[in-house]
Order: structure tokens, then sequence, then C-alpha cells
């Protein structure tokens, strides 16, 4: 049951002013495609805002403004980007490390059968886009971009998909998501592995003891999140004077969060039963909770029964999640995606990066994630979703190749030159909206045939 669906003590009241002010905005947020929406919103205020007599206010806002942060000796200074791209996004990867776990553990990812397809499709998804985008770069300093077209961006294409509604089946979305999030998995070791320079073993050697910490804690039964966090901290800090890239610290700090919760169902059935047979005998006529102890000390056990029935990854996650898709993320978008249309980024269209990234995107997710399910099926190896077509499949694979979020973040990283950086924007820009245009297309399709089908089959016993 969705949280949504439980009734709650505030439910049935009238709402006070804030809520009222609130409350369209909350509807709004509990859309599932309020998170790709809003990055499309924020795309194109970045698109317009650096394409207006204000771009060089766009540009001086996010790369020639800096911002410094002073602990004791430590000085960090960077552009705002930077600290978006290096700091922000560190949350946005804990959250993904959070959902990649609690996948592998007791999600879709935790049966080796369920888990079987979306991670061929994954894999097929990510190598297929390299290959072809090192075909096309291959011996030149653009090959380094390799990495740009193999992420998919689960904000966007989940957005649409939900959009959409019952013509796509819930398996679909099941299988996009998980599909996404070893795409986002495979994105992180690429990173680890390959965008990553100078590397200092002192830090590294730092951020290994950051981990050890955070592994004793997670050994010793630590259940609050804030000793997790405060290391955490220290952790993003020895990664990104490591020379490795600083967003790995949220995957890793991830790793170590407990998912396992410090009581089970039915103690917690029992604890809250008689806290709240305390609240209830401890009632005094024209009295309240603000001035009954006990009543008070009940509620406490309450919260607390709660706190310890969650797991601390879960109840993380939930802490999260609203800020990583509903803020972090639309910053992201805002500080990286104002690409500046001129003659020469037009020109870049025929470049062999821009070629690469929409050639990979379009073209390679779609035919590497059909692909290796085809061949997985074939083989026995996994089995297709209940009520999902090979058209459908096709769909989601195309829906695939909308690489926003990760894409750009993995271009920043692989090109310096501006020129460069640029191409790889306008590649990922032009391949993500024609994947969504197509990837809709091909749904809509199979919802117009499935139709039909319907139809054809009531005929008969109508007659």
């Amino acid at each position: 049951m969705h949280h949504d669906a439980v009734p709650n003590a505030a439910h049935d009241l009238p709402p006070v002013p804030a809520e009222r002010l609130t409350a369209p905005f909350k509807r709004f947020l509990a859309l599932s495609s309020a998170g790709g929406l809003l990055l499309l919103l924020c795309t194109v205020i970045a698109m317009v805002w650096a394409n207006s007599s204000l771009a060089d206010a766009y540009h001086y806002v996010f790369h020639e403004l800096h911002l410094d942060i002073y602990l004791g000796s430590i000085h960090l200074s960077h552009g705002l980007a930077h600290w978006i791209n290096d700091a922000l996004m560190a949350i946005f990867f804990l959250v993904v490390g959070l959902e990649i776990k609690r996948e592998m553990l007791v999600g879709e990812l935790a049966s080796p059968r369920k888990a079987a397809l979306p991670i061929i499709a994954a894999l097929g998804g990510m190598i297929a886009p390299a290959l072809i985008f090192a075909v096309i770069n291959w011996g030149q300093p653009s090959l380094r971009g390799w990495g740009v077209p193999m992420a998919t961006d689960i904000a966007f294409a989940l957005g649409i998909l939900m959009l959409m509604g019952a013509r796509a089946p819930l398996p679909l979305k099941v299988f996009l998501v998980s599909l996404a999030i070893i795409d986002d998995l495979g994105a992180l070791v690429v990173i680890a592995i390959f965008y990553t320079e100078d590397l200092s073993t002192t830090y590294l050697m730092y951020a290994g003891g950051a981990i050890a910490v955070m592994a004793t804690f997670n050994a010793l039964g630590v259940r609050k999140i804030i000793p997790y966090v405060a290391v955490g901290l220290l952790l993003w800090f020895f990664v990104l004077e490591s020379g490795v890239h600083a967003t790995i610290a949220g995957v890793l700090t991830a790793c170590c969060i407990p998912a396992s919760a410090r009581v089970d169902s039915i103690r917690f059935l029992r604890s809250s039963r008689q806290a709240l047979d305390v609240f209830e005998n401890s009632e005094k006529p024209g009295a309240c909770v603000r001035t009954n102890s006990e009543q008070r000390a009940a509620v406490m056990t309450l919260e607390q029964n709660a706190e310890h029935v969650v797991p601390p990854l879960q109840r993380l996650e939930h802490i999260l999640h609203p800020y990583a898709a509903f803020l972090i993320i639309p910053l992201f978008a805002v500080a990286n995606a104002g690409l500046h249309l001129s003659a020469e980024s037009t020109e870049a269209i025929s470049g062999s990066i821009t070629r690469g990234v929409v050639a990979g995107l379009l073209f390679g997710k779609p035919i590497g994630i059909f692909l290796a399910c085809w061949i997985a099926v074939k083989l026995g190896i996994a089995a297709l979703p209940t009520g999902v077509s090979w058209k459908q499949l096709l769909g989601v694979g195309f829906l695939g190749g909308i690489g926003f979020t990760m894409a750009l973040f993995i271009g920043n990283l692989a090109y310096t030159d501006a020129a460069q950086l640029e191409a790889a924007k306008m590649g990922i820009m032009i391949a993500s909206f024609a994947s969504s245009v197509i990837g809709v297309a091909l749904l809509l399709t199979c919802q117009t045939e499935s139709g039909k089908a319907k139809a054809g089959a009531a005929e008969p016993s109508a007659a």
C-alpha cells in the first residue's frame, strides 16, 4: 500500500492556511511524472537563459562566481556549477546508492530470475552506445567521451512513461526502473575507473579509514543516521582531495548504511499496541497531550518504535529523495543544460562528438537493450515481463536513449575544452528529444493495437 493511502491523524481535519497554500505544490510533487516535468522545465529555463540577452549573467553565475568555504586551515574555492556537480550531486549519488542497495537486497534485483533481464538489458544498453561512439571517434582526442552516451536519465524516462498512465503496464515501468538503476551503477563504475586522474594515495587512505569507521558503525548496530552522515561528509572531502570524483563518496556512504530493521513486525505491533493502550488509559477530561506526561511518553515510544522497525537505509532514502528529485537535479539541469546556440554550435552537429553521442543514444541504446533482451529470452536466461510485448520493450529501449542528467555529468568529466563540451551537450539534447518522441510513438502504437485486439475479441461475444 502506498504511504499516502494510510490515514493519518490530521486526515479529516479542515486544512490550516499554510496547508491550503501548499496543497497545489503537494499534489504536483505527488505525481509520478513530477520529477521529469520539473527537469524538463529547468532544461528549458537553462536554454532560454543561455541564449538570451542575459547569457553573460548565466556564465558569470555558474562559472565565474566563486563560493569559498573555510574550515580552519582548509579552504575550498569553486564556481557555483562546480559546487553543484561535486557537492550537491554527491547527495544525489547517495540516493542512487541507497536505491541500488535496497533493490539488490529486497527489491526487483534481489531475485536472480527477476534481475536477469534488466541487468542484461542495461549491459547491452551501455556497451552498444559506447562502441558506436568509439567507432565514430576512433583515433581522435574526442574518444575520451565514450562514456557520455552510456547512461539513461531515470527522471525523464520514467516521467514520460508515467504520463502514459495505464497505457504502459506496471511490469514495463518496473523493468525500466530496474534497468535505469543498473545503468546508474554501470555509470558509477565508469566514472570511478575511467574518469579519475592524479590520485593522491594519502587521501585515498583517509577515505578508506572513513569507510572502515562507517562499516564498524554498521557492525556494532549503530542505527542513528547522524553518525553516518558526519563521517560521510569527511569521506566526501577525502575523496574530493584524492582525485577520484567526489560524488563516488555518496555511493560508498550508501553501501555502509544499515539495511535491516532493529525490531521485527511482531515486536513492533506488540509494543505499539501497549503504548496506544497507555495513551488511551491516560486520557483525562479537559487535558491534552501537552499537559499529560503519560501520553507524551506513549507518543515518544511510538516514535521510537517506528524508527526501530524501518531500516536506516529506507529512512534516509525517504528523507533525501524529495530533495534529490525536486532540488538537486533541477539545479544541476539549470547549471549544465545552458547550451549557447551559435554558428559554432550548429557546425558542431556535423562533428564527430555530436554524431557519436546522437548515434550512441538514439540508436545504440534501443538496439543494445532490445538485442540483449532478445538473446537472453531466446537462450532461456530470462523471460519477458508479464503482459509486455517486444514492441513495448523496443519503445522502452528508445526511452532509455534519454541520457540527460548522467550524460551531461560524464560529459563535464570527459571534456575540459568548452567547444567539445558544447558539442557533447548538443548531441545529448538532440538524441534525448528524438528518443523520447520515437519511444512515445512506439508505445502509443502498441496501445492502439491492443485496443483493437480487445475490440475484435469482444465482437463475437456480443453477437
